[in-house]
């Protein structure tokens, strides 16, 4: 009893849908938080600008109605129309001071003062906060002005309490952090849903593949988004590579199977019955089951590495290696070779001898001591024709020449297997095999079509 498989254990790198939903947040948040820091920067400036050109007019009024008494202090030729600076307190108020001069201030100062130092001069406005009186914080706008008839330098002065000008600025803040929040609110849930619904095409893929696993699909047939589709279309792909190589394997299986069990029923019988030649027996079976198992364990090793995706050989090289090796076996035999050296097909190198191994053998073995093998380009593929001197194979004779076992010349050593591991292999990789007469040598011209690298 076999032990049942055990999946390998994948890592998980955490889930897509939390850090597609982090990512957007944290992106969501700068931007909102940059915006509305700019934004508020923005509308708190035009309020306080809008704040300070009352306090400018106010103060415009103030200078364009003074000037110099009799006694050389100043007087305002007409009252300001603001009622505030007659409200003790008010949180509007005006001061004008000089060096040597006692200050004018406005009633709603009452018994205040603003402070303001006896050697600073503004001959342009100058604006900023203070907190002189308690309790209330004051926006402050001075200029100094040399009014006609004296040489004196008053300091005017206009101060307004910033409460007013707070509140606005807390009720923009307030609106401002409402709307962003409700639109951060907004920008989180729709990147969640686009999340959830941008990844559906994966769950579905993932359902698709329980039902492959519990048997009632075998392909992915959902249809799927074009940035999906590509992965779908490879684990069909996969899936139905997966189906033909265990298909290969039960067919070399029972073909095996087939082809061992009437060697053995043979010997079996040869054996029970005691025959006189069962050594010669045994030995003829034994011979034709090693025939048979080379052959399908020649197309397995083919099948197992023709999944390599990096499968490369020059054919230039192999085909060298080849001619050395049978100019060993066959001294009174002269090959030659010609064509494109650098040529290379997506077979493996093992395989690659194997295929011309057997054809220059059986051009060597059977022709009559010439060989020539030509190496070209024919589109996508590359073309190996093999040409020998001998007698060649009638056309009748051509089709079933590949089939395992056929040998037309019984009287030299073979096994009868070359022509078909050859066509197997190419067909496992995708090429061919087809045997034709030579024109240039009259024997047998086989051209082996096998995909370039």
């Amino acid at each position: 009893m076999t032990d049942p498989i055990t999946p390998l254990p994948v890592h998980s790198t955490g889930s897509i849908s939390r850090r597609m939903i982090g990512i957007a947040a944290l992106w969501i948040s700068v931007l909102l938080v940059g915006g509305g820091v700019a934004l508020d920067r923005v509308l708190t400036d035009a309020i306080t600008r809008n704040f300070d050109d009352g306090m400018n007019y106010v103060l415009t009024a103030m200078i364009a109605a003074s000037e110099i008494g009799p006694d050389g202090e100043v007087l305002f030729n007409r009252e300001l129309a603001d009622q505030r600076f007659l409200e003790p307190n008010s949180g509007l108020y005006y001061q004008v001071s000089a060096k040597g001069h006692e200050d004018w201030r406005s009633r709603s100062l009452w018994d205040r003062a603003i402070k303001v130092p006896a050697d600073h001069h503004d001959r342009h406005l100058h604006v900023y906060d203070s907190k002189q009186f308690p309790g209330e914080d004051l926006r402050i706008m001075e200029r100094t002005v040399v009014l006609p008839g004296s040489n004196t330098r008053w300091m005017f002065v206009v101060a307004q309490a910033r409460q007013g000008l707070n509140a606005q600025i807390r009720t923009l803040r307030t609106t401002l952090v409402q709307s962003f929040a409700l639109l951060a609110l907004g920008l989180f849930v729709l990147a969640t849903l686009q999340t959830i619904y941008g990844l559906r095409p994966l769950r579905k893929v993932r359902l698709e593949i329980i039902r492959m696993r519990d048997g009632l699909k075998s392909r992915v047939t959902e249809p799927m988004p074009a940035e999906v589709l590509p992965m779908v279309e490879e684990l069909n792909a996969l899936l139905a590579h997966n189906e033909r190589q265990a298909e290969e394997a039960r067919t070399h299986a029972g073909n095996l199977a087939h082809a061992l069990k009437t060697p053995l029923t043979v010997i079996m019988n040869a054996a029970t019955a005691q025959a006189p030649d069962l050594g010669e027996t045994v030995i003829r079976e034994a011979t034709t089951m090693r025939r048979q198992v080379d052959h399908h364990l020649a197309r397995a090793r083919a099948v197992g590495r023709r999944g390599a995706a990096q499968s490369r050989a020059d054919v230039w090289a192999s085909l060298t290696a080849v001619e050395r090796a049978v100019a060993r076996l066959y001294a009174h035999v002269r090959v030659d070779m010609d064509g494109d050296k650098n040529a290379a097909v997506r077979v493996e190198r093992q395989d690659l001898d194997e295929m011309l191994g057997n054809l220059v053998e059986n051009a060597a073995k059977y022709g009559g001591g010439s060989v020539f093998a030509t190496v070209q380009r024919a589109g996508d593929m590359v073309e190996i024709l093999v040409e020998d001197d001998g007698n060649g194979i009638p056309p009748e004779e051509r089709t079933r020449i590949f089939d395992r076992g056929v040998r037309l010349d019984s009287g030299k050593p073979g096994t009868g297997l070359g022509l078909a591991i050859v066509r197997d292999v190419a067909e496992i990789y995708g090429g061919t095999v087809t045997l034709e007469e030579s024109e240039d040598l009259g024997g047998l011209l086989v051209r082996l079509k096998l995909p370039a690298a």
